[in-house]
């Protein structure tokens, strides 16, 4: 069950979301307004080559740092290979990934995406798609989360009315099931609170109809910039106080203790050897504790 074509085309489809990612921020920062940032220069991504220390693969890691709207974004694209580590085979086996212990191979491709925004008042966000196969299982996983510091109502609506038009087609019960997933995942067990307002969430997806699960994955991406872009847009240009910002840092340090304590995605990447830099590009530029 080597699936080498559909290997192939998972990973050119989340490297050609993440160039339409790219430039999609990319101009929303030269549509920001100028009045408010007019010493600032429109953000753009830096955009560096990644590998793994080890076996073999790598990615692309483009950030985009200090812009007019976007204070810290990084929109990452992998494609990795090798043989899993011990530790990692018994994490693998006890979620019940079969023969993995026999034949420890994986592959692994996939785009995540975190943007901490400059205005206070526009909701930091999460994004990640990805595949991940092994000889003797493949899966699905992702999602996308909303995480404002001032929550909108109708911000939240509009984020999740879009994320649930998207899974319709794919699953009566999709929306709903990979809703309260998510809601249970990005929970904070140590604060007992949520990080942010939830989204969809969804792991191990494997139908047995690759094609569906993958034309699955590729909606939950295609959903992301209309749910998220109108709400940048709008709120990119809205006066904010002193206030506004400290209650941003504070939230922010919610979103680094989740990362670092709880993320899986965040594990995997550190003890499979790829790029740190890459791995914890999802942290926030600023944060702050009280």
């Amino acid at each position: 069950m080597e699936m080498t074509a559909e290997r192939h085309q998972a990973a050119a489809w989340f490297r050609e979301l993440r160039d339409r990612i790219v430039a999609a921020f990319e101009a929303l920062e030269d549509r920001a307004p100028a009045d408010a940032t007019a010493d600032t220069p429109c953000g753009r991504f830096e955009v560096t080559p990644t590998a793994r220390a080890e076996d073999g693969g790598g990615g692309i890691m483009s950030v985009m740092r200090g812009g007019r709207v976007f204070e810290k974004v990084g929109v990452n694209w992998s494609e990795v290979h090798g043989t899993l580590a011990p530790r990692a085979q018994g994490a693998m086996a006890a979620r019940g990934v079969p023969g993995i212990e026999a034949d420890p191979r994986f592959w692994a491709s996939g785009i995540s995406l975190v943007a901490h925004m400059q205005n206070p008042h526009a909701p930091a966000v999460h994004m990640n798609t990805r595949m991940f196969w092994t000889p003797g299982a493949w899966w699905f996983g992702g999602g996308s989360d909303l995480n404002p510091c001032l929550e909108y109502a109708e911000d939240t609506a509009h984020f999740h009315d879009t994320l649930r038009a998207a899974c319709g087609p794919h699953g009566a019960d999709y929306y709903d099931r990979f809703k309260a997933w998510a809601d249970e995942y990005f929970f904070i067990p140590h604060r007992g609170r949520a990080r942010g307002v939830g989204g969809v969430f969804y792991d191990d997806l494997n139908t047995g109809d690759w094609a569906a699960d993958f034309a699955f994955t590729r909606a939950v991406g295609e959903a992301f910039l209309p749910a998220f872009l109108p709400l940048a847009e709008r709120r990119m240009g809205q006066p904010w106080t002193d206030a506004d910002k400290d209650a941003q840092l504070i939230h922010r340090g919610l979103y680094a203790e989740y990362n670092l304590v709880y993320d899986r995605g965040t594990k995997f990447g550190l003890e499979t050897g790829h790029n740190p830099d890459a791995v914890l590009m999802s942290l926030p530029p600023l944060a702050k504790w009280v």
